[in-house]
């Protein structure tokens, strides 16, 4: 994910790169050979003597509360990498600094720019549906796929496994579409292939209010070629089908919130949904998070799609699944602020770029 981010950001009209750092030689001795960019093998150094505007962190999950903590300070606007972080305490502590800093945030769910999401969020928050009374979000792939050569993402101490690496993102469009749950229960953690961490996380959720919800997610399915996420959702109105290709919207009865939408099944494909990128490298999601990390750096919005305070909801959500599954008891939630969906924030802006490894 470094690559990709430098590669999306250097091609970015309003974005200057100031430096890279990778710890390993190999990374900063190939792009300051065949590119302008200067390296730098420390990022505290990088942060000292180039003063950036903003800091693009890709990195192994457990090293991100440090490096967010030391750019904040720095005087850097930060975008990081999911998971936020995989302790909720220290990212309480990285949301109340970036608020006391006034520093822009924002975390990699690229999925929140996936256009058919957020379609499917605009159809939830029109009320078409009525009360939604269910959800059932599913995600598999091809991640870990044997018991050998496990990475830091395989490692619980470092990248948390499936739950923190794959499960999160779905986690977080849940929070987007219906909010974040009271409780969770029913948690199976299971390993496939790993040894450390689980391969697959299942749950039911509780949000209270007569919703209900449901959470499948496997890494180690090789009959996906890449990650597949789906949600559906039942209203008393009508149901939603979404995944990154499409938004199928069933109504019982056409809605004055929802012109263009008609009884019966209806369908957004995200082609047609999706404004073109200014340059295009994995999909367009990936090019549109960081074009918007930079409109919100200029314009100093603090309170932009996935801020610090909305990703630690994700973790949140994580926290309560990780301690259920590993006492085998239900797992409320932890105190969280009440959720409003975040709206769609000078020098030309640099960024710092960590290990290019991610997801």
């Amino acid at each position: 994910m470094g690559s990709s981010h430098l590669a999306i950001a250097a091609a970015h009209p309003e974005v200057e790169i100031a430096g890279i750092c990778d710890p390993g030689p190999q990374v900063v001795e190939i792009l300051e050979k065949h590119t302008r960019f200067k390296g730098f093998k420390d990022y505290r150094k990088m942060l000292e003597s180039e003063k950036v505007d903003a800091v693009v962190i890709s990195t192994p999950s457990k090293t991100h509360g440090q490096i967010v903590r030391d750019a904040l300070n720095a005087g850097a606007d930060v975008f990081c990498e999911k998971p936020f972080v995989l302790d909720v305490g220290e990212g309480e502590q990285l949301v109340d600094l970036a608020a006391t800093l006034n520093r822009v945030t924002q975390v990699g769910y690229c999925y929140r720019f996936v256009a058919a999401f957020e379609e499917a969020r605009r159809v939830v928050e029109s009320g078409a549906l009525g009360r939604v009374h269910h959800v059932r979000a599913q995600a598999y792939g091809p991640v870990v796929l044997k018991a050998k050569g496990g990475t830091w993402r395989s490692a619980k101490s470092e990248g948390g496994g499936c739950l923190y690496d794959y499960a999160i993102h779905t986690i977080d469009l849940l929070n987007m579409l219906v909010g974040p749950p009271q409780a969770v229960d029913g948690v199976v953690l299971s390993p496939v292939f790993s040894s450390d961490v689980d391969d697959e996380v299942y749950a039911t959720i509780r949000y209270g209010g007569g919703l209900s919800g449901q959470l499948a997610v496997n890494w180690s399915d090789d009959s996906q070629r890449k990650m597949r996420v789906q949600i559906e959702i039942w209203g008393e109105k009508g149901r939603i089908n979404v995944d990154r290709q499409e938004c199928q919207v069933y109504l019982r009865q056409p809605s004055d919130a929802l012109p263009g939408y008609a009884k019966g099944w209806n369908i957004r494909y995200t082609t047609d949904l999706t404004p073109p990128v200014g340059f295009f490298l994995r999909g367009e999601e990936y090019s549109a998070q960081i074009d918007y990390f930079v409109k919100s750096v200029k314009a100093r919005r603090t309170d932009g799609i996935s801020n610090f305070a909305s990703a630690l909801e994700a973790d949140r959500f994580a926290s309560m699944l990780r301690k259920a599954g590993e006492s085998g008891e239900a797992s409320g939630v932890l105190p969280v602020a009440d959720r409003t969906v975040a709206p769609r924030r000078s020098r030309l802006m640099s960024l710092l770029f960590g290990r290019g490894r991610g997801g």
